[in-house]
């Protein structure tokens, strides 16, 4: 890997992390694209970079709804103090039930992610599988955004829906699937509008984002080696950047636009893995 690649990376990962089309799957092919096979750079090596540069936009998620944590998660704190005291209990604000929700959606991820820990990063680590994951759930995207009555704001949000939510993210553990494209879609089918349902798609995730991507950083970086360390720090900060611009732009956007793009862009990036593993010799 030169500097340049590491760059490209950094790109790929704050274009993708947020948008509906799955970063998992174009780091992957991105990854084809390059060549960074075994001769170029070790697995470990690669591994150990994919998950620093995804701090770079895990931070992104973390600064741009900064004022919307802290106050969700003063008001859920507020909330448990309220649950031991004594006094006449109050009604839960809508930040403390918000906090609650996010919670209970981050669980099915957790459970489904620990379960199927070993398919997930063995079997599923395939370019057939998101070949095909990539077109399936951008016909689902697509349906889902054609049928939904968009009403709902985040405020309708309930308990039922909180899980089922995150059922939704909790198939991003599929490559390919896409963590926003799983939630935002449930979320359209639920009858939530475009703008509501990418929101409370990025709340979502920052539990399990985090986690995930903390110890996976935690169980490799050592696997970086010292020629590497600029280039991944610069990719870091590229990832962060982009991240934190496609976040703003993608909320901005889904005021009035559509997820027909996305969709787009999902059916032509599938169909074109799939012709590069039947004619072009790719190795799944």
């Amino acid at each position: 890997m030169n500097f340049i690649d590491a760059i490209i990376l950094g790109i790929v990962q704050g274009l993708t992390e947020f948008l509906p089309i799955s970063s998992s799957a174009h780091l992957q092919i991105v990854q084809n694209l390059l060549g960074l096979g075994s001769s170029t750079i070790t697995k470990p090596e690669l591994t150990a970079f994919i998950a620093t540069i995804q701090l770079g936009t895990e931070l992104a998620v973390l600064v741009y709804f900064w004022r919307d944590i802290a106050r969700i998660g003063k008001a859920w704190l507020v909330s448990i103090g309220h649950s031991f005291s004594k006094s006449k209990p109050e009604k839960m604000s809508r930040d403390a039930s918000l906090g609650w929700l996010i919670i209970v959606g981050s669980l099915p991820v957790v459970i489904i992610g620990l379960a199927f820990k070993d398919i997930i990063e063995n079997q599923l680590r395939n370019l057939w599988v998101i070949a095909f994951t990539l077109i399936v759930f951008g016909v689902v995207l697509g349906v889902s955004d054609a049928v939904s009555k968009k009403t709902k704001s985040i405020e309708s949000l309930t308990p039922k829906h909180g899980i089922l939510f995150g059922l939704g993210q909790a198939l991003a553990v599929i490559p390919g699937v896409s963590r926003s494209g799983g939630t935002i879609s449930v979320g359209l089918l639920l009858g939530y509008t475009r703008a509501a349902a990418a929101r409370y798609s990025f709340l979502l995730a920052i539990p399990a984002v985090l986690a995930s991507g903390l110890y996976e950083f935690a169980k490799t970086y050592k696997d970086l080696s010292q020629a590497m360390l600029l280039d991944t720090a610069v990719a870091t900060a590229v990832s962060f950047v982009v991240g934190l611009a496609v976040i703003a732009g993608l909320l901005r956007y889904l005021n009035k636009g559509s997820f027909v793009p996305f969709v787009i862009w999902r059916l032509v990036v599938g169909f074109f893995v799939l012709a590069m593993l039947i004619f072009a010799g790719w190795q799944a």
